[in-house]
């Protein structure tokens, strides 16, 4: 089966930047599309940012201008820029996608990497 893996999360300072990955377990054709969820302690998930198999990106007002997200066709990997970071930027950020896999697409989550942004 395959699977997303998400790395790259970490402790930061305020201002710090970061920059998650997001790579299929095991080789795959493409990537339809991918997106970046985040959920904080007690606040309900929240779509952060989505990439297109064509590269349309699209950003949550919150996030915009600061983040950045991006794919290497080649590596098969979506990446998720995070600059400027804020406290309130802390959570479990998770990516979510449909890869083409043996000839058919299939829908993933990751496992979620964590972000902590200190004051």
């Amino acid at each position: 089966q395959v699977q997303l893996v998400e790395s790259g999360g970490g402790l930061v300072q305020a201002g710090g930047s970061l920059r998650l990955s997001c790579a299929a377990s095991t080789n795959i054709f493409g990537i339809n599309y991918m997106e970046w969820y985040r959920q904080a302690p007690g606040k309900q998930r929240e779509l952060v940012a989505n990439i297109t198999e064509r590269g349309r990106k699209n950003y949550a007002d919150s996030v915009k201008g600061r983040f950045t997200i991006s794919k290497d066709n080649v590596k098969n990997t979506v990446y998720l820029q995070m600059n400027s970071l804020k406290p309130e930027d802390t959570a479990v950020y998770s990516c979510a996608g449909s890869l083409v896999w043996r000839g058919t697409s299939v829908l993933r989550w990751g496992q979620g990497t964590e972000v902590t942004v200190s004051s």
